[in-house]
């Protein structure tokens, strides 16, 4: 394949993503957002599988069987537990302004910079190499898709890194972070454009993939049978596709692989960023709990065909198992299908790629370098200037900083290393927050120092386990370590360490790392006492649904001065967003902040939680004790402050909750009562109406009949006269009876609809055509006019064909005789059909127009003698449309006749959209 053609629909997809992220974002700020959606936020979670679910799922199936399902599985049996866990963590990360996984487990162990700094520390070593496995999976898939084309060969291919496409690729990639990923600084302020752009790419790869899956089973073999059978002849295939005993998993190793994963889809950085500091509502939760779960379902069925077929196809040939998804298509000359594959795996690697740098910089700029920066000789004592944009500047270069440290290991490591061996080491360095994070959220005695002591061992486990064995089979240290130990101490053996033998590596650094960071955390949390700060923390994190955020305000005593605030916010969050900020304050608490010297410990928290939003729990805490005069709480003082504000918080929220209760009920009273009196009202008029109608037919058959009774001589010919005028006004009694039954049960939403898919121009014609006689009789002409092609609607024939009657009927009665005009027409546009039906007739006075849809309106014929009639059939017609989700509007003049215009969309109605007709009457200039 052309190596500029590939070169080309790289840069034209990213450039793609590009445009995808800015019109997400100026959407946004329409207030039009594209990503506050549940489905939108189920899919972002896709971010989750990278080049590694790609490429290296199908790597691990052809060489390990079905052991790649653990990584799936995992997040799976998650999936249900994040109504508990994951809600929980967003509700408390939105309420405090949290902005990463460090800043979270910080501020749960008293705000600490030490241990923010050590998450992240932890974070960035272990997920380089997952990033590193992205630039490889580019890089790779790159020079499998151009490797028979040697055009590039003088630019990119070289030994030196200023012709490798990995570096290239982590460039263009930081580019689009730092333009997506830094624009803001505050949590609150949520990089929509980014999201966007990821869930795109969750589409595109899993579009790709099926792709991939489906090329395999039905072309490369003849549907699942040709290829099963194919398997049966290769003994390494069956074990491949589970049918020997030698493809059984260690049950050991099965539930570390399950444990790992369910805390690395919680836990990862980029994980964490995406379902908790860019979640819109915790609710999306709910749907995500079973979307997710089938995305990636979905993204691993055709796992096993594809390294089925590969095993088969390559057989004695070496082929890199990762490269089966690109491989296959290749090697049976389907470039196309191998650029969509290729346009795939690159989805998956630069989706992970932007977000985990962005969870990373946050994570560094405002656990590490700001942090550092306050506590160093060189700053400034008054903060006066904008810091905003130095720190966005801050992020920018960490970006850049950790994805070329991501190349630089891919460059001297990463290159000869299975594409999951990557993942599984990252997943296994994730899972040490695990005891920290979760038992904060559940455990009130929790402490900084468990937590410290915990992370740090686990760490250290983790690292002398897992990497340090790579470096030493790179070269980079004895390989007798591995084999004999250090100073040949057998039972420091990296990987069969205090004589633990027979695991394999994940297992066997996971149970060690996590069993010493878990057991360290909870015994020293047992053992040493909390600090206030930590205290609080540790009931606001645990007790979230019952305490309400003010109340760490009520725990804060000192001297602040708003003046000191200002200038502080000023300088990290700008001038015009505090003065945003403090003005919202301001009319939210009622509290005139112009005319205030000293600040409130509500405004103080306040102030607090939203440097946090920008810089981090840490080293929001350190400015703040910075400038505020503050007094230290004693344990029983805070203590009797929790019991207290616990009762005032619970019993205020259930006055709330019955007020809002009461109000609600009483607007619902006030709007029955209205009601009850309008349809008191219009039940008068209804049967003054109704009774009137029938009046006139009942007397003249009264009368008639009293004549053929009392006269029995009547001639023959009278006598056929007054019976023809007896049936007449009956059809009339009974037509009015319908009618009223008809209006009855549309607006009681009691009438029955059968909604079908139609073509309006054959119910038209064919309404049209039952009138035609009656033009004919009256000498009237008939002009009709329909589209060329059918136009398509749902509806209900019946009703729709009786909109077209009455209109026609109407049009017809007041069109003068012989020189009369109908004109009907059916006009098409791309989402609606409308219905026009046009008279030469005297027209309708302008002051009558408001009232023609309402009940009993009956009008003067072209002689100016009151036609006979209902006076209902237009009511029923306006009910009909409105029905069916369309409007009728009047156009006329007196003088010169009346067009009726009905405009119906495309889809229609449905049961379910139909909504019952205002009693109200309706004003013909609201139905455009």
């Amino acid at each position: 394949m052309s190596a500029w053609i590939v070169l080309f629909s790289t840069l034209a997809y990213l450039g793609l993503l590009f445009a995808i992220a800015y019109l997400s974002e100026r959407s946004g700020k329409k207030g039009k957002s594209w990503v506050k959606n549940p489905y939108v936020y189920a899919l972002s979670m896709a971010i989750y599988c990278t080049a590694w679910t790609f490429y290296g799922s199908v790597g691990r199936a052809a060489t390990g069987g079905v052991q790649f399902l653990g990584v799936f599985l995992g997040p799976t049996l998650m999936a249900p537990l994040w109504m508990k866990v994951l809600k929980k963590i967003i509700v408390i990360s939105q309420s405090q302004r949290i902005n990463s996984i460090a800043d979270f487990i910080s501020a749960r162990y008293g705000k600490g910079a030490f241990l923010g700094g050590l998450v992240t520390l932890i974070a960035i070593f272990s997920i380089i190499p997952y990033i590193a496995l992205q630039l490889k999976a580019i890089s790779f898939s790159f020079d499998l898709v151009t490797q028979h084309d040697p055009s590039l060969g003088a630019v990119l291919g070289g030994e030196v890194f200023y012709k490798d496409t990995a570096f290239y690729t982590a460039l263009i990639l930081g580019l689009f972070t730092i333009l997506f990923g830094t624009r803001h600084l505050e949590a609150s302020e949520r990089h929509e454009g980014l999201v966007a752009a990821v869930v795109f790419e969750s589409i595109i790869k899993l579009l790709a993939f099926l792709a991939a899956g489906l090329f395999v089973v039905f072309w490369v073999f003849k549907g699942p049978g040709d290829l099963m059978a194919a398997a049966n002849e290769f003994p390494r295939v069956q074990e491949v596709l589970g049918l020997t005993a030698e493809s059984t998993m260690n049950p050991w190793s099965w539930l570390w692989l399950l444990l790992i994963s369910m805390m690395a889809i919680l836990l990862l950085p980029r994980q964490f960023h995406i379902s908790v500091v860019e979640n819109t509502d915790p609710r999306h939760v709910d749907r995500a709990i079973w979307l997710f779960p089938l995305y990636l379902f979905l993204i691993n069925l055709f796992v096993v065909p594809i390294a089925a077929g590969g095993l088969i196809k390559f057989s004695g040939m070496d082929v890199a198992p990762d490269s089966f998804v690109l491989s296959l298509p290749l090697s049976e000359g389907q470039n196309l299908l191998a650029m969509v594959i290729f346009i795939g795996g690159l989805s998956a690697s630069t989706s992970m790629v932007i977000v985990a740098t962005i969870a990373l910089s946050i994570m560094a700029s405002n656990s590490i370098v700001v942090p550092l920066l306050l506590r160093s000789p060189l700053a400034p004592e008054n903060y006066v200037h904008d810091l905003s944009g130095r720190l966005r500047s801050i992020r920018r270069l960490v970006i850049l900083v950790i994805l070329l440290l991501a190349y630089v290991y891919f460059a001297s490591l990463g290159q000869d290393e299975p594409l999951v061996s990557i993942g599984l080491v990252s997943f296994t360095a994730v899972a040490q927050f695990a005891p920290a994070l979760l038992g904060g959220i559940y455990w009130k005695e929790g402490n900084r120092l468990g937590a410290t002591v915990g992370l740090i061992a686990g760490f250290l486990v983790w690292a002398y386990t897992l990497p340090f064995p790579s470096l030493i089979q790179a070269g980079h240290f004895p390989m007798e370590i591995l084999t004999d130990g250090p100073w040949g101490i057998s039972i420091l053996r990296p990987y069969a360490l205090l004589g633990l033998e027979g695991f394999d590596q994940i297992s066997h650094s996971a149970f060690w790392s996590l069993f010493l960071n878990a057991g360290l955390y909870f015994t020293l949390s047992v053992y040493t006492r909390q600090s206030s700060i930590e205290e609080v923390q540790a009931n606001l994190f645990v007790n979230i649904y019952r305490l309400n955020q003010s109340q760490q305000g009520k725990l804060w005593r000192g001297k602040a001065y708003l003046k000191d605030l200002k200038l502080l916010l000023n300088r990290f969050l700008g001038v015009n967003r505090t003065q945003e900020l403090l003005a919202a304050y301001s009319r939210r608490n009622k509290v005139q902040l112009e005319n205030t010297k000293e600040a409130s410990s509500d405004l103080v928290n306040y102030s607090e939680r939203l440097l946090a939003g920008a810089i981090g729990s840490a080293s929001s805490r350190l400015l703040i004790s910075s400038i505020v005069k503050e007094e230290p709480l004693t344990r029983q003082d805070m203590m009797e402050v929790l019991d207290e504000t616990q009762h005032l918080v619970q019993y205020s929220r259930e006055l709330e909750k019955k007020s809002r209760e009461l109000e609600r009920a009483s607007k619902k009273l006030k709007a029955a009562n209205d009601r009850l009196r309008e349809m008191d009202r219009l039940k008068d008029d209804f049967i003054a109406t109704v009774t009137h109608e029938l009046r006139t037919p009942i007397t003249s058959i009264r009368a008639l009949s009293n004549i053929l009774h009392d006269t029995q001589d009547i001639a023959p010919a009278k006598r056929q006269e007054f019976l023809g005028i007896i049936i007449k006004e009956t059809e009339r009694i009974s037509r009015l009876i319908n009618q009223v039954l008809d209006l009855e049960k549309m607006e009681s939403g009691h009438a029955e609809w059968n909604i079908v898919e139609l073509d309006f121009n054959d119910l038209v014609s064919r309404a049209v055509k039952g009138m035609k006689q009656l033009c004919v009789q009256k000498g009237i002409m008939l002009e009709e006019a329909y589209p060329n092609h059918k136009s398509l609607i749902k509806g209900d024939w019946d009703r729709l064909t009786q909109v077209v009657v009455n209109l026609m009927s109407n049009a017809i009665k007041f069109c003068p005789e012989k020189n009369g005009q109908v004109h009907v027409q059916v006009h098409m546009e791309s989402d609606r059909v409308q219905l026009s039906v046009r008279d030469n007739g005297p027209g309708i006075d302008p002051q009558v127009q408001p009232y023609i849809f309402d009940k009993f309106t009956q009008f003067n014929d072209y002689k100016g003698k009151l036609q006979q009639g209902s006076g209902l059939g237009l009511s029923i017609t306006w009910r009909i449309v409105r029905i069916h989700q369309g409007t009728i509007d009047l156009e006329s003049e007196l003088g010169a006749g009346t067009t009726f215009i009905v405009t119906l969309p495309k889809g229609g109605a449905t049961l379910e959209q139909m909504q019952r007709p205002s009693y109200q009457r309706a004003n013909a200039r609201d139905l455009s």
